[in-house]
């Protein structure tokens, strides 16, 4: 499960470059999803670079200060500065992953790819790095207990205060992705993705720094995953057992994404006004009318009038199940609320 990469002082090689095989008309060959293993692992390797990073700066200023040191060295240790990132760090990224899902499985990892994972973490690095991976390696078990540990802490500390920003950029790239394979096919889609990636020959090209592969995907799929943390470039995941998968810069990632809950509200709320951009904003989740309406503090009937607004937007979409009626952001809504981040 070797991911590939391009480091951000690196250019590709012309002659590298990984190519994702689809049929041009198989939609349902692709789908997305999200990996908050990916952005810890990526948070990590801005906090060691920072000058490198300057989109995350205004998060840099925020973390920096409330981070545990030590489960940051050793996550550190781990994910090191560039380069192969280990696998055992995430899992299969889905549209519905949750970090609690993510550090589940970390805790119930096999052990033998982990130990895969170290060795090819061995062989890449030099010093004391490499010296403590080698005590790893000796130690799979209480490794891997000590590292879902790690990332349990920084992820609290780094990570937990701007999920719900970090998030609602990945769903809002999501969406204009989705739409884009809709009305322009996969090629129009994976041409706009970054400029390492095309689409030629029937196939979603990556260009890479160290490598190339011809992957088949036809029958298996292409699960695309956008990243905030990784703003720089493009990786690739196509070694089995895991599902071929392309890693890339989400769009509309600025210095300010971090902006706290507070700030998101105040300039949403001067499009929608306050209590429309509350509902939107409360809408990653489906809820029933009676749950929007007791949590913005408002009456039923005034909720219900309010959901037909945002309906009628298209920024909301509403479905009946049983005697319920659950109301959910739409892809136009996911849009919204990451252009205002």
């Amino acid at each position: 499960m070797d991911r590939n990469s391009l480091p951000v002082e690196g250019v590709e090689h012309p002659d590298h470059r990984v190519e994702f095989h689809l049929s041009p008309g198989d939609i349902e060959a692709v789908r997305f999803g999200v990996s908050p293993g990916h952005e810890l692992a990526h948070a990590v390797r801005v906090l060691r670079r920072p000058a490198a990073h300057p989109l995350q700066w205004g998060w840099l200023r925020a973390v920096r200060d409330r981070l545990p040191s030590e489960a940051y060295a050793l996550l550190a240790t781990v994910i090191g500065d560039d380069g192969y990132l280990p696998d055992f760090l995430t899992t299969t990224p889905r549209w519905d992953l949750a970090p609690a899902d993510e550090l589940d499985a970390l805790r119930a990892t096999p052990l033998d790819p982990l130990r895969v994972d170290l060795g090819k973490m061995i062989v890449r690095s030099r010093g004391t790095r490499q010296q403590r991976l080698l005590d790893m390696l000796q130690h799979p078990r209480r490794t891997r207990a000590a590292v879902a540990d790690a990332w349990a802490e920084v992820w609290e500390a780094a990570l937990a205060p701007v999920w719900p920003q970090l998030e609602r950029l990945l769903r809002a790239d999501i969406a204009v992705r989705a739409r884009a394979i809709a009305t322009g096919g996969i090629a129009g889609m994976a041409g706009d993705l970054h400029r390492q990636v095309s689409w030629g020959g029937g196939a979603v090209r990556v260009a890479l720094r160290r490598h190339s592969e011809q992957v088949d995907c036809r029958g298996g799929g292409l699960v695309l995953v956008p990243s905030v943390m990784s703003s720089w470039g493009c990786m690739v995941l196509t070694e089995p057992p895991a599902q071929p998968t392309l890693f890339y810069p989400a769009r509309g990632v600025t210095a300010g994404w971090a902006r706290d809950a507070t700030a998101i509200a105040a300039a949403l709320g001067a499009l929608l006004g306050p209590v429309r951009a509350d509902i939107l904003l409360h809408a990653g989740a489906a809820r029933t009318t009676t749950q929007v309406a007791r949590d913005a503090g408002i009456a039923a009937s005034t909720a219900s009038h309010h959901l037909t607004v945002l309906r009628e937007a298209g920024l909301i979409a509403s479905e009946r199940q049983g005697a319920r009626m659950l109301h959910l952001r739409t892809p136009l809504g996911e849009a919204v609320v990451g252009a205002v981040l």
